[in-house]
């Protein structure tokens, strides 16, 4: 709850309106898991608020942790129907004196991107703020956070209302205090709603490409369909990222398929003019989907080739590989049990049909 919902809460109770202020600075500077530990309201007021509401961190059920330090954890989520037996993962990734959490926003996905395990699960809700928030304030390492990226399960843009008030809770001066410039949040691109983004936020921006070319990323990306990466570019251009807000492409490599000289020179014309950062990423396998990671030599031979166009590359060290790696692996595998246990079913709102992709 923001200030002004807590201020209408503690009114609505019957509470003095200096009780919101207390409220809040339990919440979010205190962080404190249960409403009996706010120990400056009265124990009758605390009470009250017991009748009808609770503070809602849920401790993770499930953890898989890697031997270069990387921890995949599992969730817990009521999303917007509340209803039980679904699960995200989060994963915290600590390197030298950074500590990344990479954080979901929905069940499943409805962009159905070829080689992402979340898609297979087609989309079964959205995360509301509280889901979301919960996976950084629930999460063991919480105080060791540095960074926190929105690139773990579902489209943020898709669920946008509950990433904004997530990220407002995290940079208001009433909630945690984070800089903007700690967050970074990924998107597909989605029409009207990235713009809506980018003017309400200050955080950077991450958008996926995996391939420079339309015909090629429609395939591997249904999303192309509906808000092309020429388009997407296109509004990107409108907004200043010369300074502090960061604007970076991410990039999956396949081996043969996008890795050559050939999709440098086209990411080269796609952003020229614009500043902007590449990212290599390795791909990690998935079950049935028949997609060839990149070598070495070809990851390094396109940052090379970027970097002397212009445009700043990195290849992203991997991380994890020795757990459920790639994002939805885990959670796929805690939903089949569920399922196999006779929990409710899943409906997908999209086939997972594996169309054609050809090498160059």
């Amino acid at each position: 709850m923001t200030p002004s919902e807590l201020k209408a809460l503690v009114g609505e109770k019957g509470m003095p309106a200096f009780t919101a202020k207390q409220l809040s600075g339990w919440l979010y500077e205190k962080k404190v898991a249960s409403i009996s530990e706010m120990t400056n309201l009265s124990k009758q007021n605390r009470m009250l608020l017991e009748q009808d509401y609770e503070v809602g961190l849920m401790a993770p059920i499930d953890s898989q942790r890697s031997k270069d330090g990387t921890i995949k954890y599992l969730f817990p989520v009521c999303c917007n129907d509340n209803v039980s037996g679904r699960f995200v993962e989060t994963v915290f990734i600590p390197d030298h004196d950074r500590a990344t959490l990479c954080v979901s926003c929905q069940v499943g996905c409805k962009m159905n991107c070829l080689f992402c395990q979340t898609g297979k699960q087609g989309w079964q809700g959205n995360l509301t703020a509280a889901d979301i928030l919960n996976q950084i304030l629930a999460l063991p390492e919480r105080e060791q956070l540095t960074n926190i990226v929105f690139m773990g399960q579902g489209e943020p843009m898709d669920n946008l209302d509950a990433v904004l008030r997530a990220c407002e809770v995290l940079t208001a001066d009433w909630g945690l205090a984070w800089s903007p410039r700690r967050i970074t949040v990924s998107s597909v691109g989605v029409h009207g709603k990235l713009k809506r983004f980018l003017e309400a936020s200050e955080c950077h921006v991450a958008i996926s490409m995996h391939s420079p070319l339309h015909e090629q990323r429609q395939r591997l990306m249904p999303a192309e369909k509906g808000m092309s990466l020429q388009e997407t570019i296109e509004l990107l251009r409108h907004y200043d990222f010369s300074h502090q807000r960061r604007c970076s492409f991410e990039y999956i490599c396949f081996g043969g398929l996008n890795d050559s000289p050939t999709y440098g020179r086209e990411i080269v014309r796609l952003l020229a003019g614009l500043e902007c950062r590449v990212n290599l990423i390795r791909f990690h396998e998935i079950p049935d989907v028949d997609l060839p990671g990149s070598d070495e030599k070809r990851m390094e031979a396109l940052r090379d080739y970027l970097t002397a166009h212009g445009i700043f590359t990195t290849i992203r060290a991997s991380r994890g590989q020795d757990i459920f790696a790639a994002c939805g692996l885990l959670s796929t595998a805690r939903q089949q049990e569920a399922l196999a246990a006779g929990a409710s079913g899943v409906s997908e709102e999209q086939n997972n049909e594996i169309p054609e992709i050809t090498k160059e």
